[in-house]
């Protein structure tokens, strides 16, 4: 029973934030950004948001910023566990804007891309343009995603909150089949993915600046805080 009404909390919780998203009306794309920690739950939360408000009709193009990598050869330059390599070099900021953001915001032409490099192959690609409806919701996931070189290009930004101990052990669980085990894991999250958050936490402080807070710490009992100050209300009226 306790799960059950942990899962109806969880769904609840969902789709108030999806009502949230859905009743912005600015006669363009809505750009949304899902920030948070390393294995904090945020393509989770991307993927629910995107069923909830497909559901309601809505076009959602669902994308993540990891198709905006450097190559393999930058990504590295600084070592394979550098906290600031993680940072400075991982993504093609300048990309995320020029084919993904600006398109879809005020001035853009509403022709859009989701991608510039393929992470496996380690080589840039070439997408075609696609062309996004004027109401389409973009839901993008991703760290860092509230930094100065991207914060102007969302229209919302809602922060997936989580301890650390938290997202830690949620990576390892997820991540260790892939880089070589347990503790291979906890390593490069000791010495470069929780770094590299600290690194953000202290030039942007992203859980101040998000538009919505979304605690992710406890998965079927989530809590929703909207930042009063934030962009949310002036889009959609007084929050209560």
């Amino acid at each position: 029973m306790g799960t059950d009404m942990g899962s109806a909390q969880r769904a609840a919780t969902l789709s108030e934030l999806a009502s949230l998203i859905s009743s912005i009306n600015i006669s363009r794309p809505t750009r949304v950004a899902i920030d948070g920690r390393t294995a904090s739950g945020k393509t989770t939360l991307a993927d629910e948001l995107s069923e909830i408000l497909f559901a309601k009709g809505r076009d959602v193009i669902r994308t993540s910023i990891d198709g905006f990598h450097k190559p393999k050869i930058e990504r590295y330059a600084r070592g394979r566990h550098s906290a600031e390599g993680y940072y400075y070099d991982a993504r093609d900021l300048p990309a995320i804007n020029a084919l993904l953001l600006s398109p879809l915001g005020p001035d853009g032409d509403r022709r859009y891309r989701t991608a510039s490099f393929d992470l496996d192959k380690d080589r840039p690609i070439e997408q075609q343009p696609r062309l996004a409806l004027h109401d389409a919701i973009l839901i993008v996931d991703g760290t860092f995603l509230q930094r100065p070189e991207l914060r102007d290009g969302w229209d919302l930004t809602i922060f997936v909150e989580t301890s650390e101990q938290v997202s830690e052990q949620r990576g390892v669980d997820r991540d260790a089949c892939h880089l070589g085990g347990p503790e291979a894991t906890r390593h490069l999250y000791a010495t470069r993915y929780q770094p590299a958050f600290h690194i953000y936490e202290n030039l942007c402080q992203p859980a101040s600046i998000a538009d919505i807070i979304f605690n992710n710490d406890n998965f079927n009992r989530p809590m929703l805080k909207v930042r009063r100050d934030g962009r949310l209300p002036a889009l959609v009226g007084p929050v209560v």
